[in-house]
């Protein structure tokens, strides 16, 4: 039965209170099977916590990793240890009933299904369920309420599978539950767990560097910024105190250590640099903001080749004068 995953979301335990997250947050467990013949399948499982992955699932072992050590919630591990039996169950009902699909020419191989399914809160608030289902990577059906909503693009195979889902209303109710109470006791557990690691503020760091020339007469400048949490942070390039409407702002990206990555370019001529500067504001820094001048680091780097072609020049003598000395 491909509904089984939302079951899942009966092991996330519940939690009083979330105080000092202004935003809304959300969880999603996020399931993606790949099904290459009828005897070979692959399963990646994972929960996440917003854009931080707080669980996976161990495919081997049959295992929950937690990923943090406040990703237990307030669970037990004798609550735990029956979750993961209830997920071992769950994922050999699933590939049985799927497999069993595929012989009815519902699906054929090779194929791929993502399912990811959670809620979202506020103030202790639920804003919000939802649980999707992907075939192949395009949207196939979704649910709200306890309805099961076929996607239009998916034709009659979505719908049959719908058809099928009302008649087994048990399935029905154990996804409404889960999703519309369960999942939001949860989250709220977690975000009280994790509220020193969540609630952390750690200051940016920056710097600038030129990058690939973008043609004769322009530089492409590059503001660097690394190491900040949490994520929402402001970068531009500046001349005075008018923002630079060229600013390219990339992906904010994943470090290591959960903090955050950002790069923010800017194209100009080459005579047009000195007057600029790239700005960063974060939550961490307390409104006194990162400045960084581009003729200041344009100076470094002068400074840095009038130190070291010297120096080269110097162990070039030398070496020329021992290799004559040793003749």
């Amino acid at each position: 039965m491909l509904f089984l995953l939302l079951p899942l979301l009966a092991v996330l335990p519940g939690g009083e209170n979330a105080d000092g997250f202004k935003e809304p947050v959300s969880f999603r467990v996020i399931q993606i099977s790949s099904f290459y013949n009828h005897s070979w399948e692959r399963n990646l499982g994972s929960g996440w916590l917003g854009d931080l992955q707080t669980h996976t699932w161990d495919s081997n072992s049959s295992t929950i990793i937690f990923l943090w050590p406040w990703s237990r919630g307030t669970f037990s591990n004798e609550e735990w240890m029956d979750l993961e039996t209830l997920f071992r169950i769950y994922f050999i009902r699933f590939f049985e009933v799927v497999h069993r699909a595929t012989s009815g020419l519902i699906f054929q191989y090779p194929f791929e299904i993502q399912i990811t399914a959670g809620c979202e809160v506020h103030s202790g608030k639920l804003l919000g369920s939802f649980a999707r289902v992907a075939y192949q990577g395009s949207d196939f059906m979704s649910f709200q309420n306890k309805s099961c909503l076929p996607s239009p693009l998916a034709g009659n195979v979505a719908k049959h599978v719908c058809k099928w889902f009302y008649q087994h209303q048990r399935d029905k109710d154990i996804i409404h539950h889960h999703i519309s109470d369960t999942c939001p006791r949860f989250l709220l557990g977690l975000l009280d767990a994790g509220k020193a690691h969540l609630q952390r503020q750690v200051k940016p760091e920056a710097w600038l560097s030129l990058g690939p020339s973008p043609g004769p007469g322009h530089l492409l400048l590059v503001c660097h910024v690394s190491g900040f949490y949490p994520k929402p942070v402001w970068v531009r390039w500046m001349r005075g105190e008018q923002e630079q409407p060229g600013t390219q702002r990339g992906d904010i990206l994943p470090n290591a250590d959960g903090t955050w990555y950002l790069q923010a370019t800017l194209e100009v001529a080459a005579g047009e640099a000195a007057d600029l500067s790239c700005r960063v504001k974060h939550s961490s820094l307390e409104g006194q903001d990162i400045v960084l001048y581009w003729e200041h680091h344009n100076s470094v780097g002068l400074i840095i080749l009038a130190v070291i072609v010297p120096l080269l020049l110097i162990v070039c003598l030398a070496l020329w004068f021992r290799k004559r000395c040793f003749r």
